[in-house]
């Protein structure tokens, strides 16, 4: 087949947006001609892996709107323009290229967004959006817990979501849509409301094979201490504020907390640890490396992820395939990858019951950590390796074309 694929962020060897969007096409091009639609900017890093590391079938289309070739850190209003004159471009882009190369099949890739349109569409040919997610919300009672900042963030980011789905080419994208992937249940209820015809669940993120092999290879941690860990931006929508309180009730007086990451919020948050009498049993090791990271998975027993909005969480994938439980809400995109069988999930209704039920949940994993572990391992395996990923979308790009 011969695909389009618009993947506004693109990289070979990062994460999140960049890494999804650059192994969604690596997977594609394994068993179809493939071309990506990406940012200009982008150039810098794909073209020299491809000089190394050539890969038949792969082709990109550079562009910028304007000339715009910046990465917009700490801009985030400038790049939310830019990306959108980039998606007005694309169409116009991929209408020419279609003219020449008559392409089966359009897919929108990044950003994971749902409420942005995707031009692409408009074209004449069978569209898959997505996956996408942000259609999750912190529930209302935990706002009372975020500074001025925090509150400021999630009202502008409701904001936004409403402005976008009163978009009418967001809705336009969701109706021409032949799928709509969403990343969250949470999600998938935004898209049918915009008006998707067909709607599935089915995360955004994966693995490598090499990089589960790895993990996997993680010896066992150490008897005593138990030890805790979250890895992650240090905000106030990642919810540590409430594992750090349910760390200190937990009658588990010789159990250490490591948290790896740093943000606006660490201050606060190693303020709190030492209000609560543990500061002594907390230890922020700040950024690291992603080898270093990995390193520290293999030294704790269980992962402590209460995100209270999040479409993707690749740190709980990681986590289950070195063969530690995860324990997290059961909302937005952890809640759909971890299972009772590899972990626990909290309900999250209120901050109060979030914090009780997380201390239960620690004293659990502290006594029983590793009945979790070889079934989080082949759930990594049979569900979130980049090859599994693959697999996927081909049988559903066969079953649209045959349409």
């Amino acid at each position: 087949m011969k695909l389009l694929l618009s993947a506004f962020a693109c990289e070979p060897g990062l994460g999140s947006e960049e890494g999804v969007g650059w192994n969604m096409a690596i997977e594609a091009a394994r068993e179809h001609q493939v071309w990506v639609l990406t940012r200009g900017f982008c150039a810098g890093t794909i073209e020299p892996y491809l000089v190394e590391n050539p890969i038949p079938n792969l082709q990109f289309i550079y562009f910028e709107p304007f000339g715009w070739s910046e990465d917009w850190k700490g801009r985030q209003g400038l790049l939310i323009v830019h990306y959108y004159l980039w998606q007005v471009l694309a169409y116009f882009v991929a209408r020419q290229w279609h003219q020449k190369i008559q392409f089966d099949l359009a897919r929108h890739v990044t950003y994971v967004r749902y409420w942005n349109p995707s031009f692409l569409a408009l074209l004449p040919i069978p569209f898959i959006w997505g996956p996408v997610g942000g259609g999750e919300s912190a529930p209302a009672p935990f706002w009372r817990d975020f500074n001025f900042r925090g509150k400021v963030y999630e009202a502008m980011r409701d904001t936004a979501r409403w402005l976008g789905e009163h978009d009418p080419f967001v809705g336009l994208t969701a109706r021409r849509s032949a799928i709509a992937l969403a990343a969250t249940e949470q999600t998938a209820v935004k898209l049918r409301r915009l008006g998707a015809k067909r709607v599935e669940v089915t995360t955004a993120i994966a693995l490598s094979t090499a990089e589960i092999d790895t993990l996997a290879q993680a010896p066992p941690p150490p008897i005593t201490p138990i030890r805790f860990l979250s890895v992650g931006r240090l905000i106030h929508w990642k919810g540590l504020h409430l594992s750090l309180r349910a760390f200190a009730t937990a009658d588990l007086p010789t159990a250490e907390y490591w948290i790896i990451g740093d943000g606006v919020e660490r201050g606060r948050l190693a303020a709190l640890a030492q209000q609560l009498g543990v500061g002594d049993r907390v230890r922020f090791w700040g950024l690291l490396p992603r080898g270093e990271v990995l390193g520290k998975m293999g030294e704790c027993h269980a992962l402590i992820h209460p995100s209270l909005h999040e479409s993707g969480g690749f740190v709980c994938t990681e986590m289950m395939a070195a063969r530690r439980p995860v324990l997290c809400l059961n909302w937005g995109g952890p809640g759909v990858q971890v299972t009772p069988e590899t972990g626990i999930l909290i309900e999250a209704h209120n901050p109060t019951q979030v914090i009780h039920d997380l201390a239960q949940g620690m004293e659990q994993l502290a006594a029983h950590w590793d009945q979790w572990g070889e079934a989080g391992y082949d759930r990594v395996r049979s569900h979130f390796s980049w090859e599994t990923k693959g697999q996927y979308f081909n049988q559903l790009y066969r079953e649209l074309i045959k349409k």
